[in-house]
């Protein structure tokens, strides 16, 4: 697991499937290839839904962290 600060991270806490994705989606281009995107989610259903969107993307998954309140916090690295 990646313990460097990613590039961005997105604050979807709250948010419901499947919008934490598709926040990951329309924010992937902000960052460049090779930099790493961390989603804070509270819905159950990101910590399967990311790494499915990653396999789908062709993005690495590079995992699952906690954030400083204790929220699930999904590191996703830009390959493409």
């Amino acid at each position: 697991m990646s313990t460097s600060t990613p590039e961005l991270e997105l604050d979807c806490r709250g948010l419901l499937c499947p919008l934490p994705v598709i926040e990951l989606a329309r924010r992937l281009g902000d960052v460049p290839v090779g930099a790493t995107i961390a989603v804070v989610a509270t819905d159950a259903a990101a910590r399967v839904d990311v790494p499915a969107w990653c396999r789908m993307r062709e993005q690495e998954y590079v995992g699952e962290e906690t954030a400083d309140d204790g929220v699930p916090r999904y590191v996703v690295r830009r390959l493409s």
